[in-house]
C-alpha cells in the first residue's frame, strides 16, 4: 500500500478525531511546518504508534491533518508536535 500525500488541497471539513494532548507554550512559527515533512510528537496517541507523524495538509491556521504509522490519520494542533 502506498500513501499518496501529494494532493495540495486535501483539507476537508470531516469530523476527524482531535487528540487532546498537553499543549506547549513555545509554539513554532507556521513557516516551520510544510506538507510531506515529518514532525516529532510530544505524546503518543496510543502505546503502539510511532513517535513521528507525516504532515499531510494544513486544515486551519494551527491544525494539520497527519498520518501516524501504526495509528492512522489524526488532526493535530501544532502544540502537539515539534519540527524535526
Amino acid at each position: 500500500m502506498k500513501l499518496d500525500s501529494s494532493k495540495p488541497d486535501c483539507a476537508t471539513r470531516l469530523a476527524w478525531h482531535n487528540l487532546d494532548w498537553s499543549s506547549k507554550s513555545d509554539l513554532k512559527s507556521l513557516q516551520d511546518f510544510q506538507p510531506n515533512s515529518w514532525v516529532k510528537l510530544s505524546e503518543l496517541p496510543n502505546p503502539y504508534s510511532f513517535d513521528e507523524a507525516l504532515l499531510l495538509c494544513q486544515v486551519s491556521r494551527d491544525e494539520w491533518l497527519t498520518w501516524i504509522p501504526d495509528h492512522g490519520e489524526a488532526q493535530l494542533h501544532i502544540s502537539q508536535f515539534f519540527a524535526n
